[in-house]
């Protein structure tokens, strides 16, 4: 199907505003590859303004470990500066440069060294941004982390955790000078979404930050920050419809076209959640041992994705029973997750996670609360921030829907 109704397939982690807004419009094909490798483990973040102490603390405990570490600089002019802080700082580190103004076969050798293990801290620009994979480096140190993009960030923080290894990303600020709004707000989301295959979330984030850009133009973003994400979908769903309903009418011929058309715009206004993103201590997954056929798992995977209520589940169930037999544990827990996935969605959620044995419903990041935090829902059920830390029992499966029910009746509780 691809070889004959596809002409270009873009592969990223994190697209462009105006390419994820096409593809929210409807005016691209979008498919999300949502399944980590095996083995692989979130990498732990942390942020703040920069500390030589913490870096040195890092720095040793990658060492003690036998990895290494990419130390991100990105001003070439005091970069050997910075080596010379890092060498008296960790003197038992072997710390080595690389830049993109270096001599080809110079920075060829640094990275030679660095990949054969001949030195523990490659000092670098955003050279390193893409196109390593460098399993013994999970340290990932980035100074004034304020001043580089979303997307850099995210794509920064891929070179590390590449292996079984826990993996560790320091995104520090000026120790002094405050970052400004959009660089802080670029913080937090990097800080919020440590989940595996956060890039979606984090550029639906971006696009809100700044904006969709032009559709028939050159701008990739801009636009969206004066009104808000949702309403410039609305307005623009409206001018296009409008135009094209005005085109149509001079020639009542075309009445059939305009009902057309009206379909085909209808997806721009389909209300638009955020992404939930769910990790919770749960195999999931259709074995092989259960459905041979390849094809046709990717298909009940794409169905199963596209559900879109507990009626359709339940619907899905039952026809996976009756074509295949009785559920394995896997399926079970891939069924129940699509449940959760959905209340939350309704909820208003951005993830569910599971940290220290609770389970932690997090709202997406919101500047209206003035620091306050959520009420507590009950015994077990603490409010934060900007998030619910729930310790369930036993029988927290149940307890979970149980919650999320409660907050889709309630709204968010203020």
């Amino acid at each position: 199907m691809l070889r004959t109704e596809v002409d270009v397939l873009t592969l990223t982690a994190t697209p462009i505003p105006r390419t994820l807004y096409m593809a929210l419009t409807g005016v691209r094909d979008i498919s999300n590859l949502n399944t980590p490798p095996e083995e692989r483990l979130p990498i732990v973040p942390h942020v703040g303004p920069y500390s030589p102490k913490l870096v040195r603390q890092a720095i040793l405990r990658e060492l003690e470990r036998g990895g290494q570490i990419f130390f991100v600089h990105n001003r070439v002019n005091t970069i050997d500066a910075m080596k010379a802080h890092l060498s008296q700082l960790v003197p038992e580190a072997r710390v080595d440069v690389g830049h993109g103004q270096m001599p080809e076969t110079q920075l060829a050798s640094v990275m030679h060294r660095f990949n054969a293990g001949d030195t523990d801290v490659l000092l670098s620009t955003t050279i390193i941004e893409s196109g390593l994979d460098i399993p013994n480096a999970n340290t990932l140190i980035v100074d004034r982390a304020d001043t580089f993009g979303l997307a850099q960030l995210y794509q920064l923080r891929g070179r590390v955790g590449r292996g079984a290894a826990r993996a560790y990303s320091y995104f520090f600020r000026h120790r002094k000078l405050s970052p400004t709004v959009e660089g802080q707000q670029r913080l937090e989301v990097i800080a919020e979404n440590t989940q595996l295959g956060a890039g979606y979330s984090i550029a639906m984030r971006d696009l809100e930050i700044r904006g969709a850009g032009e559709l028939l133009g050159t701008r990739q973003h801009g636009h969206i920050q004066a009104v808000g994400f949702h309403l410039y979908t609305r307005l623009l769903a409206d001018a296009v419809r409008q135009i094209r309903r005005i085109e149509v009418s001079k020639n009542g011929e075309q009445k059939s076209e305009g009902r057309k058309i009206d379909v085909a715009l209808s997806s721009l206004t389909q209300p638009l959640s955020m992404p939930v993103n769910v990790d919770l201590p749960l195999a999931v997954g259709i074995p092989a041992d259960y459905i041979p056929d390849q094809d046709l798992r990717l298909r009940l995977y794409r169905r199963i994705a596209d559900l879109r209520d507990a009626t359709e589940i339940d619907a899905l169930t039952s026809e996976f029973r009756d074509r295949f037999g009785e559920l394995p544990e896997m399926v079970e827990n891939l069924f129940y997750q699509m449940r959760v996935k959905l209340r939350a969605e309704k909820a208003g959620l951005s993830a569910i996670n599971w940290e220290s044995g609770q389970v932690v419903l997090r709202y997406p990041a919101s500047e209206d609360r003035d620091g306050r935090r959520l009420p507590d829902l009950g015994p077990g059920i603490r409010g934060g921030k900007n998030a619910y830390w729930c310790s369930l029992g036993e029988k927290w499966k149940e307890r979970l829907l149980e919650t999320l029910s409660l907050l889709v009746d309630n709204g968010k509780v203020t």
